[in-house]
């Protein structure tokens, strides 16, 4: 066993300690710890959302985390990346699970690594974020097997009650946390000492735009030529800006890459919870303030939403200087073409209707709007 599979081991708190015991020990060891394969979420393809998990992963489920099977339900979120969904017990919300595709970007350590930053970040003041569960073995991460043998990685949060950001009609005010959180997790990350066999991917130029970008390639979005050309001429632009920004130890690190609406949860009382660390991994630290405006840049709120970030950041980490603003800037329409590629080959459903159908023409303002004057988010 590696020293980071022992360091995610844990005796379960009451807080987080497995649901109920109701499977044997016999079925869990043939769930878990089995080998990884090549495949996709296609097996998902069918679902829709509320839709019951197939049988395969529903049983595998509750013998990694001990549940009952005749008062456990689980059924489809959403699928994306991954495949979430949300399990009840006695018919209650208590958590929600991941399905990671077998391999995806490095596979049960990388995933392994997720939990261990995060809860790691639970020592950041001020800063709320998920509970992960560990199994009834005590790790963070499973594996469950399904009808071909294929091995899925599997991990379980506590279910946060709320309305997520992106469900609201103005999330600006909530921005100056976000902005402020990231900061926070930026310093953590800064300082932070990652222990041997911790794996993460990067995100770098080549994997938001490249020949073989990791989500998809936005010259395949419905654009005609001089749509294309012209966000070419934008990509260039903001390239340009950020392959001469170093990386040192204040610019480049682990980043959680993903700080958008639609992964942070406004509980009833106002309090805010992070929700999802999929995507954490190395790049820019202002990648951070890119990833927070996904899908959303081309929206008449979405000014509002990008200097409230800057308001949150700065009162933690003092004032952006000017270059730094044009890397934030230029990263932001990268991000946002990388994020056009993503929708060429993800369900439409795995974004809002008036999102989904704006991607591409959206995609085209944002590029008009950057080579008319690259701060316009921000002014």
């Amino acid at each position: 066993m590696s020293r980071l599979h022992g360091m995610v081991r844990t005796r379960p708190s009451a807080q987080n300690r497995p649901y109920r015991i109701g499977v044997t020990m016999s079925e869990v060891m043939r769930v878990l710890d089995e080998p990884e394969q090549s495949v996709s979420l296609n097996a998902f393809s069918d679902l829709k959302k509320g839709n019951p998990a197939p049988y395969w992963l529903f049983r595998g489920v509750c013998a990694c985390w001990g549940l009952d099977t005749a008062t456990t339900t689980l059924d489809l979120i959403t699928v994306s990346e991954n495949a979430t969904f949300l399990l009840r017990i006695d018919g209650a919300d208590e958590g929600v699970v991941r399905v990671s595709q077998p391999g995806y970007v490095g596979g049960p350590e990388a995933v392994a690594s997720e939990i261990l930053w995060l809860n790691a970040l639970h020592d950041v003041d001020g800063v709320n974020l998920i509970n992960p569960v560990p199994t009834i073995r005590g790790t963070f991460v499973g594996t469950v097997r399904d009808g071909n043998g294929v091995g899925w990685t599997v991990i379980s949060t506590k279910f946060v009650k709320g309305t997520v950001l992106e469900d609201m009609d103005n999330p600006a005010p909530y921005y100056t946390t976000i902005g402020a959180w990231a900061a926070k997790f930026h310093e953590h990350s800064r300082h932070w000492k990652q222990p041997r066999g911790f794996k993460r991917f990067n995100w770098d130029i080549s994997d938001m735009v490249g020949p073989s970008p990791r989500w998809g390639r936005w010259e395949n979005a419905d654009l005609n030529d001089d749509e294309r050309a012209l966000c070419e001429q934008a990509l260039w632009k903001a390239m340009d800006v950020v392959m001469k920004t170093p990386r040192t130890q204040q610019t480049w690190g682990l980043i959680h890459a993903d700080l958008r609406p639609s992964n942070i949860i406004k509980g009833e009382d106002g309090t805010l919870t992070i929700i999802d660390f999929d995507d954490a991994g190395y790049s820019w630290y202002l990648y951070d303030y890119a990833s927070s405006l996904s899908f959303i840049e081309h929206m008449p709120y979405a000014p509002e939403l990008a200097k409230s970030w800057v308001k949150g950041y700065t009162e933690v980490s003092g004032a952006f200087s000017g270059a730094q603003l044009e890397v934030m800037s230029a990263l932001s329409m990268i991000r946002r073409l990388q994020m056009l590629g993503w929708t060429t080959n993800h369900r439409e459903d795995a974004l809002p209707e008036e999102l989904a159908t704006t991607q591409a023409s959206g995609s085209v303002q944002c590029a008009r709007n950057y080579l008319g004057n690259s701060l316009w988010l921000l002014q």
